[in-house]
């Protein structure tokens, strides 16, 4: 198989929030997908729980994130530990924050699926047919433990076909930014040969492993988390010192 198709998140300017969407996605699909992004520069819009913005404003981001989606009645994000655990979810009544995840999934229209980010790769996965979908927070740690496994299983538990599902690996660090040690590509399923650091695109990782696991259609982000820095969070173009945007993914009432 050729290399999966390169998307560009289009810049909604319109919008209320800073907000990127996977292009065409709502129309094709009847999906909310994208990406917050920074903002100003003055006051970048960080959503991050856990960070050092004062945690009256970002709760006051965050509702503003709710605002900008009408129709949408629950938000669901969890506190992330880069392994493989994917929740599914019924409700869709308020903001629920969980402990130990790092996924979501529902077949319930009006509920938002939410991640947080800042380098990682956010993994949207839609089956239109069954009308459901998972959303996945995917660094290195999720790659190698299998998250898009995870995530795509507990759809297809739930009747899903695998050639049916659309995977998009959303905008996170690409490859030429993202220098790591041989052991680090080798846990993704990337060559690495002797002792030195190497490049390693996360995104490709996982559209590969979308295609081992029979998935349809496949596209990655053309955006970079890092050298894109004035769109985006970034934890190494920043040193440490951004905070966190949030992929959102949710079936439209």
């Amino acid at each position: 198989m050729g290399e999966p198709a390169s998307v560009a998140e289009r810049r909604r300017d319109d919008w209320p929030i800073p907000w990127f969407e996977v292009p065409d996605w709502r129309g094709r699909y009847g999906v909310v997908a994208g990406v917050t992004g920074r903002g100003s520069a003055e006051h970048p819009f960080d959503l991050g729980l856990a960070g050092s913005a004062p945690i009256g404003a970002v709760l006051d981001r965050w509702r503003a994130v709710q605002r900008a989606f009408p129709g949408f009645e629950g938000t669901v994000v969890a506190r992330q530990v880069h392994g493989r655990v994917v929740l599914w979810h019924d409700r869709r009544q308020g903001w629920t924050i969980f402990e130990g995840a790092d996924g979501h999934a529902t077949s319930t229209a009006g509920l938002l699926l939410a991640v947080s980010l800042a380098d990682c790769v956010p993994i949207f996965v839609v089956d239109p047919v069954r009308r459901a979908v998972a959303l996945l927070h995917s660094g290195w740690r999720g790659t190698a433990a299998g998250i898009l496994e995870s995530g795509i299983g507990e759809l297809t538990s739930r009747g899903s076909h695998p050639e049916n599902l659309a995977v998009h690996a959303g905008v996170g660090i690409c490859g030429a930014c993202y220098q790591v040690g041989p052991e680090v590509a080798a846990a993704c399923g990337a060559p690495a040969v002797g002792s030195d650091p190497v490049l390693l695109d996360l995104r490709l990782a996982i559209a590969r492993q979308a295609r081992e696991q029979g998935v349809g259609t496949i596209s990655v982000s053309a955006w970079c988390s890092a050298h894109d820095h004035g769109s985006f969070m970034s934890h190494r173009a920043s040193g440490g010192r951004d905070g966190r945007m949030v992929a959102l993914l949710g079936l439209v009432p």
